[in-house]
């Protein structure tokens, strides 16, 4: 499952390790939870898709966040936005992302 967003501004698509914060509500003045996360930025060719967007998978996270406000923040683009032949390569390509990402964050603690 993934936080799913409209873009307000263009940004190169790709995949990026990023952060994710989450307020319980619309007002910035709540306390924010920081998760890390992978973040697709761009249009879902594998599925024909045309629409622009963000999509954040957040690592080892599976509580409801519809209603929430979130902010993702990027930070390092780790790979181009591909076309895949199917599911099951796109699944077999974010799962090495995702390994990547949890590599980095491993990485920024030490």
């Amino acid at each position: 499952p993934t936080a799913n967003i409209a873009l307000h501004k263009e940004i190169p698509e790709g995949i990026y390790i990023s952060t994710v914060g989450i307020n319980a509500s619309t007002s910035l003045r709540m306390k924010k939870q920081t998760f890390s996360a992978a973040t697709f930025i761009g249009k879902a060719s594998t599925f024909g898709e045309k629409e622009y967007k963000a999509e954040s998978y957040i690592l080892d996270f599976d509580k409801n966040i519809y209603g929430k406000f979130i902010t993702i923040t990027l930070i390092k683009k780790i790979r181009d936005n591909k076309k895949f032949t199917g599911e099951k390569e796109l699944i077999e390509k974010m799962e090495k992302d995702v390994e990547e990402v949890r590599k980095y964050f491993k990485e920024d603690q030490a």
